[in-house]
């Protein structure tokens, strides 16, 4: 009977170091998350596709929003009024009228009919990477974010599209890094502290 316990015993140490050794590296089992603008477009190419067949001065607002543009049904695509668009345009040229598009500055004059869609569509993905042990205990963790960024301003007037700028991130990728010396410890000392 003693030797079967010391048997068992043995057993159960070598399986939890084969275990421990086989996990050591094992990124697979370290979470990782993505972030995305739900959006007809699952690339930077493809948004950028879609943005370039808007033509300003033919392109209606049906079309647009037949391009799948419309701030009713596409997450992420903001309406600005006249006195949103002046408060940008005001932050961009610090409004010296000299420097605006002739397009523009018509819009502008129209008031009413003049708006704008501001559209922001992200696409990112963070995976944790490097020693599970040392991040499971947080000694240390590191991520690596991948992914695109698409921003565009499309300005209407009397429902057409009268001008567009687009700018964007087609390759994102940005390694995170934290180090914690005292890993699992590291935040014990605040919490402990009360006020």
């Amino acid at each position: 009977m003693q030797t079967h316990r010391k048997i068992n015993r043995t057993a159960a140490a070598i399986f939890l170091t084969g275990l421990c050794l086989s996990m050591l590296g094992c990124a697979s089992m370290l979470p990782n998350d993505s972030k995305a603008t739900k959006s007809s477009w699952t690339s930077y190419q493809q948004a950028e596709t879609a943005f370039a067949s808007i033509i300003t001065g033919e392109t209606t607002l049906l079309q647009l929003k037949a391009m799948g543009v419309d701030p009713a049904t596409t997450p992420n695509v903001a309406l600005l009024s006249h006195a949103d668009l002046l408060r940008r345009l005001n932050a961009m040229v610090s409004f010296e009228w000299s420097l605006l598009d002739p397009a523009i500055k018509t819009c502008v004059s129209s008031r009413q009919n003049c708006y704008a869609y501001q559209l922001e569509q992200t696409s990112l993905k963070h995976d944790r990477v490097g020693n599970f042990w040392l991040d499971f205990l947080n000694f240390k963790r590191v991520t690596n974010v991948t992914g695109w960024q698409f921003d565009a301003l499309v300005i209407i007037d009397n429902d057409l599209v009268v001008y567009k700028s687009w700018s964007g991130k087609p390759n994102i990728h940005e390694v995170e890094q934290a180090r914690y010396p005292l890993g699992p410890l590291q935040g014990i000392g605040a919490s402990l502290v009360r006020y």
